[in-house]
């Protein structure tokens, strides 16, 4: 995939909140070690250096819970990138240029599941029906079991 480029305040940011973190270390009385090494890196060791990709896949279900988002695999995040990029509309070639991809037919074979403007307008539109919120009425419906009538059975509830 391709690197995220942060813009300088961003950067700026990252590298305050470190040297905060840092001065609240030596208040503590830890040992702190050399300054901060200058690179471009978001997510690094605690001296600044980058991580060893293992031990990053390692370390993901851990921090992962501490967020307190699903934990999912390391490189499922990439599959979730590409998905967005394209539910926001970005071109494909675009989109395989950001993922790396050597063909437009490998971007759009893994991602193409995502969801048109027309399907959820649909969505939209049913759970508007529904008196609900659209993701609601989805599961509602998916989770309805076979024999039970309603509003999407396609039957009165009167038998056959």
């Amino acid at each position: 995939m391709a690197a995220l480029k942060l813009r300088r305040e961003q950067q700026e940011a990252a590298r305050r909140a470190h040297e905060d973190r840092r001065a609240r270390q030596r208040a503590a009385g830890k040992r702190v070690d050399g300054p901060w090494p200058a690179s471009d890196l978001v997510f690094t060791t605690g001296v600044g250096t980058s991580y060893e990709p293992g031990n990053l896949t390692k370390m993901f279900p851990a921090r992962s819970r501490k967020a307190g988002v699903g934990v999912i695999r390391l490189h499922d995040t990439r599959h979730t990138c590409g998905s967005l990029l394209v539910a926001l509309g970005v071109h494909p070639r675009v989109v395989m240029e950001i993922m790396r991809h050597t063909q437009i037919a490998i971007t759009m074979e893994i991602h193409s599941h995502v969801p048109s403007a027309d399907t959820r307008a649909a969505l939209e539109q049913l759970g508007d029906s529904l008196g609900q919120n659209p993701a609601t009425a989805v599961l509602r419906c998916l989770q309805a079991p076979e024999n039970e009538s309603g509003p999407l059975s396609g039957s009165s509830g009167k038998g056959p």
